[in-house]
């Protein structure tokens, strides 16, 4: 399968210009340089920066300047370090992958696809020439399969618009369920060689998102450990998740997880990229907080053998706060080890 160079062992800056109270304090001071900085020294080679649309335009549309220095600015520093990004859109005016924003519209609103496209060429017109270590993603995390058909335009049309600007940026896209990796096989052929097909991976689900408080179906209290086996994760999933999960079929219902339960949920999309042609990459990986960090590192050992062997790019969620933190203070006892599995 093709490899992305340059983009195999990467963490995200959720909670800076994304998923966050908007603010000049919190832009100033959540990430600094010398946080950038100890992101090289782990020696990883990118960031992924989510940033929402009101970091960049008002509510009707008119540009917001200095949003535009500010991602200009995390540029240099990334230049400056050696270290490559992803500019990752987690949000744009009418859709959110967390409903809680009340972003609704745009899959059935030309005018909300419309901004959308413009929103894109403004960046495209800005970054695209920093298109050596820099990439652009679409959009974060489409929720329903009956997007499917009408996000294939969509994401066509902007990279059409996108490829008038700037011809050779990567671009990734990203497809259902949250970005699946089931939804891999549905994504429309690459529209040229500068495309990647992106996914998202924290399954099992019941483990690595046990006790969110986001998930409406979830006991907050409840909690597993690492090393239970199949049937006991399965039973959690059953009781606590109601949404598309991957289940555990096929699996030994006594056995472990082991990294072939990755092989096995991975499978069909490395098949698609490799007949395809396109790197693959997961754009989010990562455990929740609320789980012991020593288990967190087995997960972590678990699945980074797989990225591996297929040289599919990665990027953990998350870098500080956002209940995933690998930098936060809950996670210092295992951090030195956990960040060689990265």
């Amino acid at each position: 399968m093709k490899k992305w160079e340059g983009y195999q062992k990467g963490i995200n800056l959720g909670g800076w210009f994304s998923q966050c109270d908007h603010t000049k304090d919190r832009y100033d001071n959540f990430i600094k340089r010398d946080d950038i900085k100890k992101i090289k020294s782990w020696g990883l080679d990118h960031i992924r920066l989510p940033i929402d649309y009101e970091l960049l335009e008002t509510s009707s549309g008119e540009i917001i300047e200095s949003g535009y220095q500010r991602i200009g600015s995390v540029i240099e520093i990334c230049r400056a370090v050696g270290l490559n990004m992803i500019l990752d859109l987690h949000k744009t005016c009418g859709y959110s992958f967390d409903e809680n924003y009340k972003e609704k519209g745009f899959f059935y609103d030309p005018a909300l696809q419309e901004r959308f496209y413009v929103l894109w060429e403004r960046i495209a017109k800005r970054f695209g020439n920093d298109d050596d270590i820099v990439a652009f993603e679409l959009l974060n995390e489409v929720t329903e399969k009956s997007y499917c058909d009408i996000w294939n335009k969509v994401s066509n049309e902007c990279i059409r618009r996108i490829r008038k600007i700037a011809p050779t940026v990567k671009i990734l896209v990203g497809g259902y369920y949250n970005n699946s990796v089931e939804a891999v096989k549905d994504l429309d052929l690459p529209y040229d060689k500068n495309i990647i097909y992106n996914f998202h991976c924290y399954e099992p689900l019941i483990f690595t998102h046990q006790g969110a408080h986001w998930i409406p179906t979830m006991d907050t209290s409840y909690r597993i450990r690492f090393d239970v086996p199949y049937s006991e994760m399965d039973k959690g999933s059953k009781k606590y998740l109601t949404q598309a999960i991957t289940g555990f079929e096929g699996f030994d219902p006594e056995e472990h997880l082991t990294p072939s339960y990755f092989e096995k949920i991975f499978e069909e999309a490395v098949k698609v990229a490799e007949e395809r042609d396109v790197p693959l990459y997961c754009g989010e990986y990562g455990v929740i907080d609320y789980v012991a960090p020593e288990d967190v590192l087995k997960w972590y050992k678990t699945i980074n053998p797989v990225f591996e062997k297929y040289g599919i790019g990665r990027a953990c969620w998350t870098y500080r706060s956002m209940n995933f933190g690998i930098s936060d203070e809950c996670m210092d006892e295992v951090r030195d080890e956990l960040i060689k599995y990265l």
